[in-house]
């Protein structure tokens, strides 16, 4: 399966082949992307397209896809970031604080995807493509979020099957989650795997059970591991990893079938 045309910090090339041109914008391979043109779901300039040979002018012609206008304006990028206490999850700060975007120097303008609170390390993903990063925080796609959580107290079994089970919070019941207890720590350290984003979720699940939480470190989100990649570290997510991701919450007919 061909992939979808990588990210460069390079110039853009002054004209390309449409189907080139929806591939680096990151709507699917070219390969998909002439599935498109030859169904006639591609304007260029306001017409239809249906030749697969088409030329665009990056800086002067506009393009839509179904009737949404795709741009190379900017290059889509996607950064997966080693999270360290202390700084704040948002593009800037009125009181001055340390913000995630402080840790990633890119030319591009990113923002954090969903929030983590400043005391919690951990995966945080990073980007500036608008309509994968709102499918990813809506509720409707089940995003998996993996933490790891260290308690100051040893987690009650009753406690842990009622967290698995949901627990009502002010802002509404928990959905289930599924809970690990990791062998040896006299069940201090957990692992919860969560598909919410309730503000602070994790921390006000525990605490309405009277628990403490020391350590918060979200581990893995979207299936996206920071292994390789050392607190307050950054990489650019691989083509395969940007696929799957739009694989798992775009819809179909914007992503190329297996």
């Amino acid at each position: 399966m061909e992939q979808v045309e990588k990210q460069s910090q390079d110039v853009l090339p002054e004209v390309v082949r449409l189907n080139r041109f929806l591939a680096m914008a990151g709507i699917a391979s070219r390969r998909a992307a002439e599935e498109f043109i030859l169904n006639g779901e591609v304007k260029l300039n306001g017409a239809v397209v249906t030749e697969l040979g088409t030329k665009v002018h990056v800086n002067k012609d506009a393009v839509s896809v179904r009737g949404k206008t795709v741009s190379l304006s900017q290059h889509l990028v996607y950064i997966l970031l080693h999270k360290p206490k202390d700084y704040i999850t948002t593009a800037s700060d009125e009181k001055g604080r340390r913000t995630v975007l402080d840790l990633v120097n890119v030319p591009q303008r990113i923002f954090p995807v969903g929030r983590l609170d400043r005391n919690t390390t951990g995966a945080l993903l990073l980007t500036n493509d608008g309509m994968l990063a709102n499918k990813l925080m809506h509720p409707s796609s089940n995003v998996i979020k993996s933490y790891h959580v260290s308690l100051s107290s040893s987690l009650e079994m009753a406690h842990a099957e009622k967290l698995a089970r949901g627990v009502f919070l002010e802002d509404g019941k928990t959905a289930p989650a599924e809970i690990e207890l990791i062998p040896g720590t006299k069940n201090k350290e957990v692992v919860v795997h969560i598909h919410e984003g309730k503000n602070r979720q994790v921390r006000r699940m525990f605490e309405s059970f009277g628990y403490e939480i020391v350590k918060l470190h979200r581990a893995a989100y979207a299936g996206l591991t920071l292994r390789n990649v050392g607190r307050g570290g950054w990489r650019y997510l691989t083509p395969k990893e940007i696929r799957n991701l739009k694989e798992m919450v775009l819809p179909e007919k914007l992503t190329e079938r297996k």
